[in-house]
């Protein structure tokens, strides 16, 4: 790879200026020579990297001429209106996940890059990470037999601000959370057939004042016949807690870890020893390896690894999971228009 490509990143909250500063860093590929947010106290986030280009309208950074490729790393809400406009512009887009909180809108959107035929890379970072690339390997090579049953959980510490888990920008925790397990779903098992949802706020009373659920539980039956089941809360208080298991017929797959360091304490009291605080010290690589792919797959011309229809997919069945708690009923899929 000679060339750098020139990237705009669209979002400096808590999770843009961790990109901003692995583009920086972390991913030789990449020159990051702009920046957008309509927060002006993110502006120092990326003026201390060397960034000087800064914008509070993204639309004047998809303008600016230098710029190849975007990444949006913005609220859910906003992601597909930017992901047009770049598309409008012919630039190159990473988009965090999930596509959007809506399906039509999605859909919508997936078409008008299709038509556009610009290169469009769907953030869905566990994919990256090295347990679940490999797993993925050994269930390709057919080291556990035929796959019958998926299990998985994603358990944060703690609850995000409650601006954050607003439906209206997050989509919920289905659609917010609960997509990275949908993505691994149908990475490893194929696709879903119907899904059913229960939850409930049982953690945190103030989470039903903006109209979400704290904990939830979903059943999925994959069209192979398959079962699965995904479990998310907003308060897995010991830490930070992402575990996948897939049952075969010849073996069984068991993903992740929760002790952070690799020591344990014994005394009189017992055994003991830490745990993964946050995501970041769980994923940080995946990350990384994530961007640095995008930047390859882009400056070599190369499909990407993970396309707008996989965030179309996901979204679809995160939407119908959500629609399954919220009438309390099994959903099929695909959804209608």
């Amino acid at each position: 790879m000679n060339k750098k490509i020139n990237i705009g990143l669209i979002g400096v909250g808590r999770m843009g200026a961790i990109y901003a500063e692995d583009l920086v860093y972390r991913v030789p590929g990449a020159h990051l020579v702009a920046a957008s947010d309509i927060a002006s106290a993110a502006k120092s986030t990326v003026a201390e990297l060397g960034v000087k280009k800064w914008y509070t309208h993204y639309q004047d950074l998809i303008a600016d001429q230098e710029v190849d490729a975007v990444a949006i790393v913005t609220p859910t809400s906003t992601h597909c209106e930017i992901a047009l406009a770049a598309a409008q512009a012919g630039k190159a887009i990473f988009c965090e996940k999930p596509l959007s909180i809506s399906l039509v809108e999605a859909r919508t959107t997936a078409q008008a890059i299709a038509d556009s035929g610009v290169f469009f890379y769907m953030g869905f970072m566990r994919r990256f990470d090295r347990g679940y690339r490999a797993a993925k390997q050994k269930l390709d090579h057919g080291a556990i037999g035929k796959a019958v049953t998926f299990k998985a959980s994603s358990r944060d510490p703690f609850r995000p601000s409650l601006e954050y888990l607003d439906p209206n920008h997050s989509g919920g925790i289905i659609i917010d959370m609960g997509i990275h397990d949908i993505d691994l779903a149908r990475w490893f098992m194929g696709e879903i057939k119907s899904v059913y949802a229960i939850g409930g706020v049982l953690s945190y009373p103030e989470v039903s004042e903006v109209g979400d659920i704290d904990n939830a539980i979903v059943t999925l039956i994959f069209e192979s016949g398959a079962l699965g089941v995904i479990d998310l809360t907003r308060k897995g208080v010991y830490g930070y807690d992402i575990r996948t298991e897939i049952l075969g017929t010849d073996a069984t797959i068991k993903i992740g870890y929760l002790r952070e360091t690799p020591i344990t304490l014994s005394n009189i009291d017992g055994v003991t020893h830490d745990v993964v605080p946050y995501f970041m010290q769980r994923f940080e690589q995946a990350y990384i390896d994530q961007l640095n792919d995008f930047i390859e797959c882009l400056a070599n011309d190369r499909e990407p690894s993970i396309k707008c229809a996989d965030g179309v997919a996901a979204l679809e069945v995160a939407v119908a999971a959500t629609q399954s708690f919220k009438d309390n009923r099994p959903v099929s899929l695909p959804l209608g228009s």
